[in-house]
């Protein structure tokens, strides 16, 4: 009898432990935010943004470097605020048009 009890106990502990570290959001780190957005620019067919730079410093998005149009920028800043763990994005693309033979 003295043996049920205790293994009830331990089986009630263990159970407890495990449902307090289910409750516990897993912390996203900038390293995580910075591949998801890079993953999203890379393979969104507008932006093709292979050619810009993420920073990501607490949970703050800064994206630079130049696209074509002004719609490419604007995607792209939608695309970053879309990742799990952004707070904020700082826009610093510039719009350059292409020039020809170049």
């Amino acid at each position: 009898m003295t043996t049920k009890i205790a293994l009830l106990l331990v089986a009630l502990v263990l159970f407890q432990s495990v449902a307090i570290a289910a409750k516990k959001p897993a912390q996203i780190t900038d390293d995580t935010i910075t591949d998801q957005v890079r993953l999203k620019l890379t393979s969104d067919p507008d932006v093709k943004g292979g050619a810009l730079q993420v920073d990501v410093k607490g949970g703050v998005v800064t994206l630079a470097g130049a696209v074509e149009l002004p719609k490419q920028r604007d995607k792209a800043e939608k695309l970053a605020h879309k990742v799990k763990g952004v707070t904020s994005v700082v826009n610093k693309i510039e719009v350059k048009a292409r020039v020809p033979g170049k």
